[in-house]
């Protein structure tokens, strides 16, 4: 069995694998990347991040042009779906995006290996072998030549970057026709007729949007009293009202207990703590959260650690209990979204090299493409009160914003919250239009220990949704221009 020689082998191609594969390789590194499936860019690009962006924004335009255009003055028909060219586009998207990776590897000259990699241990010169059982539709240009049906890698540093898988519900197992995951959900050849959803976090609510503007009725069911759980409350009830207002049906502090398949169809049986209900539907899709992928790599056996929750132990370079064993991105602590995992890539490549990288957890933002979007980084106010830290907080609403009129996208508020006393933005939280773009002006300025005052005091373009970030800076001392 031939042996091939590399300074780093990353497992898994995501946006924390190939990101770090090509940083790696930036710095001067042989490398390989293993990936089992036969496109590079991981969960995020191929069923996940992108796919789901470029069915909301089909969406989004479905609905813009049905219900929104006659106020603008144009007056159209109303619109057709043609849901197989829609979700033709987004295939082509996300190939695009992929092949744009294909075309960085080779540019990089990172070899990849499609297949399986099993973890086998080190040699007397502390090299890992990562052993590859390579796919059987494996056609790859880095196999061609080789025969073998497994090959043998070796390494000092190996980067362990396999990510998440969706989580079922208890005794609920998907079946990919009538209880779905988000990959499901993503490729659906008809419109539902009801989509109940057990979760009204992110992907539960993105997903919901997708096909609520294409026509289903929609049930989210959820177990918390609230949703998006994690967001600043005011926010999230902004949230949630917009999306009823939408259509979607709620039932929250709500527990799914079963799920009876009916022909085609299901009836979901629940309990809000009253006895026990059922309703009907012709696809569940189980959204309650992801757990990390580790199985079948020989961790347990090479002696890595993992907590409580079953992801892996890391220490401050991302170092397993194994020395040369390396996690990112979904397999350690933080939350489990693409741009944390990407950039713990770029930093733990770094540290391997020497640099005295770090990844500011503190600042990693979140958010949530419903429509309008929800977006924030920092404390929340909640999180602030429990922890008895004095703060101001400044509001401004997209009601009093030139550029959202101009839109028809007056919904949602920006929301600043600053140290009482040092003026330092500890939290800033957003529900608007392109709240998504908007979050990252509020991260620069808190990377760089900035203060509402900062902001207050840096001119922003008009008119232009920014604005709003401004003048909630300015609110703070209640000097808000246009409020």
């Amino acid at each position: 069995m031939p042996e091939k020689q590399f300074d780093l082998i990353v497992i898994g191609a995501g946006p924390g694998g190939y990101v770090a594969a090509i940083r790696a390789s930036q710095l001067g590194m042989n490398v390989a990347v293993v990936e089992k499936n036969p496109r590079l860019g991981g969960v995020c690009l191929n069923e996940g991040c992108i796919p789901s962006k470029a069915l909301l924004d089909s969406s989004e335009l479905f609905a813009q042009v049905r219900d929104n255009l006659a106020v603008h003055g144009i007056v159209t028909p109303p619109p057709e779906l043609d849901l197989g060219t829609m979700m033709l586009r987004k295939e082509s998207v996300v190939k695009k995006l992929a092949e744009g990776i294909d075309f960085l590897f080779k540019k990089r000259a990172i070899e990849r290996f499609q297949g399986i990699a099993l973890l086998k241990g080190c040699d007397a010169a502390n090299r890992h072998l990562v052993e590859v059982k390579v796919s059987a539709a494996q056609g790859q240009q880095a196999l061609q030549d080789l025969s073998q049906s497994v090959v043998s890698l070796r390494a000092p540093k190996v980067i362990l970057a396999s990510g998440s898988e969706a989580v079922s519900l208890p005794g609920i197992p998907f079946d990919g026709q009538v209880v779905v995951s988000s990959r499901d959900a993503l490729s659906f050849e008809r419109v539902p007729e009801h989509l109940v959803i057990a979760g009204g976090s992110y992907i539960g609510l993105e997903m919901g949007s997708i096909w609520n503007r294409l026509g289903a009725k929609v049930t989210v069911i959820e177990t918390l009293p609230r949703i998006l759980a994690t967001m600043d409350k005011q926010i999230a009830d902004v949230l949630y009202r917009s999306l009823r207002k939408q259509g979607f049906q709620f039932r929250l502090g709500t527990r799914i207990t079963g799920v009876r398949r009916l022909g085609a169809k299901a009836i979901v049986q629940f309990n809000a703590g009253t006895g026990s209900e059922e309703i009907d539907c012709d696809r569940v899709l189980v959204a309650v959260g992801r757990r990390p992928l580790t199985t079948g790599l020989g961790l347990e056996e090479l002696g890595v650690r993992f907590d409580e929750r079953g992801k892996v132990v890391v220490d401050d370079y991302f170092q397993t209990s194994v020395p040369g064993v390396y996690a990112i991105g979904d397999l350690v602590r933080g939350p489990m979204l693409a741009h944390k995992a990407s950039t713990e890539g770029v930093v733990c490549v770094e540290r391997i090299n020497g640099q005295a990288s770090a990844v500011e957890y503190e600042y990693i933002p979140g958010v949530v493409y419903t429509w309008p979007e929800g977006a924030f980084v920092g404390a929340t106010e909640e999180l602030l009160k429990e922890n008895g830290i004095p703060y101001r907080s400044g509001r401004f609403s997209f009601a009093a914003s030139g550029r959202a009129r101009c839109l028809e996208e007056t919904e949602g508020f920006v929301k600043i919250l600053a140290h009482l006393e040092t003026d330092r933005v500890l939290g800033v939280h957003i529900c608007g239009p392109r709240a998504s773009d908007l979050i990252t002006e509020a991260v620069s300025v808190m990377s760089f220990g900035g203060t509402a005052r900062d902001i207050a005091l840096t001119c922003h373009a008009h008119p232009t949704l920014s604005e709003a970030l401004r003048e909630a800076a300015l609110d703070v001392h209640g000097e808000a221009l246009h409020a």
